[in-house]
């Protein structure tokens, strides 16, 4: 497993940045044609294109993110929900 300092860490994490700039400036973009109320049926189907590719990275980003976070210690108090369970009286 690497310290993700590694070279192939560095780029994954430039790609990365990359990618959640591009979904910063989508959404700026978006929050402009949309709020200008005189787009065409090809604009914002070409939006919505760009949207769902942008969510894909950034799905994927946050997954992989999560994924390199460790696993915290079980809370038998603490459902998968992240909800404590309703304490029973004795």
């Amino acid at each position: 497993m690497s310290d993700g300092t590694g070279y192939v860490s560095r780029v994954a994490d430039s790609i990365e940045a990359a990618q959640l700039g591009a979904a910063a400036d989508l959404t700026e973009e978006a929050l402009r044609v949309l709020g200008e109320r005189t787009w065409t049926p090809g604009e914002i189907h070409l939006l919505a294109v760009e949207l769902t590719a942008s969510l894909i990275d950034v799905r994927r980003i946050a997954e992989s993110r999560g994924a390199r976070l460790a696993a915290p210690d079980h809370d038998p108090d603490v459902s998968a929900t992240g909800r404590e369970h309703p304490q029973t009286m004795p």
